[in-house]
């Protein structure tokens, strides 16, 4: 039993809340950390979730945002990825939180998502759930797979059926630069055929990522790809 928070240190102290009284659920982080994880609700694109309501009007086609329609216009990605579901917004809370989870290996931080995840699985269908794949030269850096160890602590057994190469930062390199890119995965051999899959991954920020790893899988004979990520960047 964790008695204190995982960002701070903090006690916890257990609120009491109307739907505390029938359900209880597992308590990670501080009232006063926790508040600080903001959701995404009202309007969001329905690409990448991307939240609309703040976005400024050129940057919103129909439903969605710029950035979406560019991806679905261009004939060499369009219906690739089927749609993104992001869970909160990557403010500076949660950046500086993953990055302490991330990059100083500090697993147990983890932790603080799993009732979130495990809650947005259990509504969504899929046969597959496969976490992006780090290089053997990144998965040595840090010691673990962040995404995989998400869906871990979430009780979720993932499919790990891609490996990946070891390349660039995707936020070092243009736009250009990330489209024209090479393929960066490879597929362990399964049957995909006909088969839904959902990628996971921590953080959406331009996409190219998850489109890269659900053009393989549909070349593959997936028959529709879609993705859920922690945070919309």
């Amino acid at each position: 039993m964790i008695n204190n928070c995982l960002n701070c240190d903090d006690e916890l102290v257990e609120m009491m809340t109307w739907r505390g009284l029938f359900y209880r659920e597992p308590q990670f982080l501080c009232y006063a950390c926790d508040k600080q994880l903001v959701k995404i609700d009202g309007k969001r694109c329905l690409g990448c979730s991307r939240s609309l309501d703040d976005l400024a009007p050129q940057l919103i086609k129909g439903d969605g945002c710029l950035d979406c329609h560019r991806w679905e216009v261009d004939p060499r990605w369009k219906g690739i990825l089927h749609q993104n579901f992001s869970m909160y917004f990557y403010n500076d809370f949660l950046k500086e939180y993953l990055a302490k989870y991330k990059y100083r290996g500090d697993y147990v931080l983890a932790k603080a998502f799993s009732h979130t995840i495990k809650s947005y699985l259990a509504k969504v269908d899929y046969d597959f759930i496969i976490p992006i794949p780090l290089s053997e030269e990144r998965l040595y850096e840090r010691g673990f797979n962040q995404s995989t160890a998400l869906l871990e602590e979430a009780e979720v057994r993932p499919s790990n059926i891609l490996a990946r190469s070891h390349s660039e930062k995707q936020s070092k390199k243009t736009r250009k630069e990330r489209l024209s890119q090479e393929q960066v995965f490879q597929l362990v051999e399964s049957d995909l055929n006909g088969k839904s899959v959902l990628l996971f991954d921590d953080i959406y920020t331009t996409g190219t990522t998850l489109r890269q790893a659900a053009r393989l899988l549909k070349e593959a004979g997936a028959e529709e790809v879609s993705s859920l990520t922690l945070a919309r960047g």
